[in-house]
This record gives C-alpha cells, sequence and structure tokens, in this order.
C-alpha cells in the first residue's frame, strides 16, 4: 500500500491549460480489456463471484488502470480515462468489463437502498427533492456533492440529445477562498451537520449521521458536503440539531462557490470516458439534460464507488459516517437493506487481496 500525497487545489483554467489529467486508451490497452472481457464471459460467473483472475488483464492494461486510479490521490486528485469501446460492447459486456476493472482497483461499496453494487445513472423517472429521493435516476440539475466512497467512477456508454454536463469544482480551492474572503466561517466548517442517509442505511443503522464539511489528519485535507441530504436531515427529522445562521449562511456561500466561474471546470462526457473523482478533494454535479426516444440512445452512465487501498487517512470525527477512518481502510457506502451473504464474502475477499482493512 503506498504512501498517500496530498492532492492539490486548482482553478479552471489550470485543468484547461494542462491536460495531464486526460488518459487516452491505446490499442494494445485496449485489447488488453478486450481480453479479459472475454475470459470472464466464458467463466459464467456472477459479478460477485468474480476474483481479478477472472478478469485476467495484460501488463499493459493493468498499468493504464494503475496510473489512472494513483493520479486521484495526487495531483488534480482526477483522472478521465478516454476510449472504451462501449460502442461495440453489449450493456451487459459493457457492465461485465466496468466490474471487472473495479476488481483491479479496490472494493465496490454498495449505493443505495437496495444495496446495488452498480448503478444505472439514466433517466428512470425517479424524483430527487422529495423524501428519500435520489439524482441518479432523473433528468435533473443535481446539487454539487460527494458520493460515499474514496472514489466515484462513472463509464460513459450513451450521452444525452443535449445537457448532461459533468460540473466539478476543487473543495481545496473553496476552502481556500472562503479563508480568503469570510475567514470568519472557518470554524463552521469543523462544526458538525447533520445528513440523512434517504432510506439507505440498513435496518441496523441510524436514519442519519454526523460528518463536518472538512476536516484534517495527518496533513491531509477532507472535504464531505451534500446540502440536500443537510435539508433532508433538517426535515425529516426533529431531534437532530437545528442548522444555526452561521452554518446556513456557510452553505449558501458554498453554492455560489461551487458554480464560481473561476473554481468550476464543465465538461461534456462522451461515450468510452471513465471519470474517476477522489470526493475528498472534489466536489461535482451535472446540467439537467434532454435525452432521445429511442431507448438505446438514452443518456446512460455506469457507477461504481470504490473504497481505494492507497486512499488518505480521514479526520477523527469522520467516523462516524465512514466506520473506518484509517488509512486503506474498507469504508463509505451505503449499506441499505440489500446485502447478501455473497456480497459480504465478495468485500472480505476484495480487501484481502488488495491488502486493506475492514471492519465488515
Amino acid at each position: 500500500m503506498s504512501t498517500p500525497t496530498s492532492p492539490r487545489a486548482w482553478l479552471r483554467e489550470n485543468l484547461e491549460r494542462d491536460n495531464s489529467w486526460i488518459q487516452p486508451l491505446s490499442e494494445a490497452e485496449v485489447a488488453g480489456i478486450d481480453a479479459a472481457l472475454e475470459h470472464a464471459k466464458a467463466s459464467g460467473k456472477s459479478m460477485l463471484a468474480m476474483t481479478v483472475e477472472d478478469f485476467p488483464l495484460n501488463d499493459t492494461a493493468l498499468e493504464a488502470l494503475r496510473r489512472a486510479i494513483d493520479a486521484t490521490q495526487t495531483g488534480y486528485g482526477l483522472c478521465l480515462m478516454r476510449g472504451f469501446p462501449v460502442m461495440r460492447w453489449s450493456e451487459d459486456d459493457a457492465r461485465l468489463a466496468y466490474w471487472g476493472i473495479g476488481l483491479h482497483l479496490g472494493v465496490a461499496r454498495t449505493q443505495n437502498m437496495a444495496s446495488s453494487i452498480m448503478s444505472d445513472v439514466r433517466d428512470e423517472g425517479g424524483s430527487y427533492r422529495t423524501k428519500n429521493g435520489r439524482g441518479y435516476n432523473t433528468n435533473l440539475a443535481l446539487d454539487f456533492h460527494v458520493d460515499f466512497c474514496d472514489v466515484v467512477a462513472l463509464l460513459c456508454r450513451r450521452t444525452a440529445k443535449s445537457g448532461g454536463t459533468s460540473l466539478i469544482t476543487s473543495s481545496l480551492a473553496v476552502v481556500a477562498e472562503i479563508r480568503r474572503v469570510r475567514p470568519d466561517l472557518l470554524s463552521v466548517l469543523e462544526q458538525p451537520f447533520y445528513y440523512s442517509l434517504q432510506g439507505a442505511n440498513a435496518p441496523d443503522e441510524p436514519p442519519y449521521y454526523k460528518c463536518p464539511l472538512t476536516g484534517m489528519k495527518d496533513g491531509l485535507r477532507a472535504f464531505r458536503t451534500n446540502r440536500k441530504n443537510i435539508i433532508a436531515a433538517q426535515r425529516d427529522f426533529p431531534e437532530v440539531p437545528r442548522l444555526t445562521t452561521q452554518q446556513v449562511e456557510l452553505l449558501d456561500l458554498l453554492d455560489s462557490l461551487w458554480t464560481d466561474p473561476r473554481l468550476c471546470y464543465s465538461m461534456q462526457l462522451e461515450a468510452g470516458d471513465l471519470q474517476l473523482l477522489n470526493n475528498y478533494v472534489i466536489v461535482h454535479s451535472r446540467t439537467d439534460f434532454e435525452d432521445f426516444s429511442e431507448p438505446d440512445k438514452k443518456r446512460h452512465l455506469l457507477r461504481l464507488w470504490l473504497s481505494l487501498p492507497q486512499a488518505q487517512p480521514l479526520p477523527d470525527d469522520w467516523l462516524e459516517a465512514f466506520r473506518d477512518i484509517r488509512p486503506g481502510s474498507v469504508r463509505g457506502g451505503n449499506r441499505g437493506s440489500g446485502i447478501t451473504p455473497e456480497f459480504l464474502a465478495y468485500e472480505k475477499r476484495a480487501a484481502q487481496y488488495h491488502g486493506m482493512h475492514s471492519v465488515w
């Protein structure tokens, strides 16, 4: 397990001028992934039963994936891989290949009340701002947020007719900006905020948790926010402490900074793009979109939430939210109500393969 290094703050112009965070796949790397996919299909195993041996990547492809995931833990805290052959893969092939790639990177986390290990990001007529609503199954613009994992990975299969632009902002740069313009609110960043789990807690878990917006551990800053879930906790749980005037003022300031043109970078994910974001240093969103009418032309991304062996430690007061704050631990995710013995076996096996700590 490598020693974490600190990602740095960036501005929009940094990503525009320096494309080192974009990693095109070579023909040899694509061929390695294709060969591993054929091997996995021949095995006939379910995704949760698969091991890295069932998705055997050649050295060229494996090195490309390692470079990409390592990039999320240093530099800008992100990587965009381009050139996955999703247009000639069936949807099932794309799902299987993506899962196999994830096996080599870390441990997948469950994402919702159904304990899904991979989410389909597409408009399925869901609701967003209602109780237990989630945004990934709608076509609506999303609030800036982070996900419940070390790295969120999005593989784009199909783009929308229009819209659906990915928006990202460096939370490290935002903290620096608050220090410059409103230093009186810096201490509020480290106060506890309460978040609803939107019904995705396990039956033996509370339906909400508390976690400050930011903190430090071993010189590494981590940032966490999701205003929609903070508001949901205020709305649905009267026992949760009420937001103070300063906390509301801070959330309002953050909403303005996430979209500040100096700070916010927008990108249109294309079919075959894989976006990898470090959730502790980057906050993300997307614009609303208009879809095609034909089913297989509709916007569709596949989402993995990953715990990584090389991920940073988390602040001590993040323990309630993540269950484990040690570097390289299996943490985060929404346990939900659908955890199966097969998933628990996968989780244990994957943690052992990657040499990761696990309280599960």
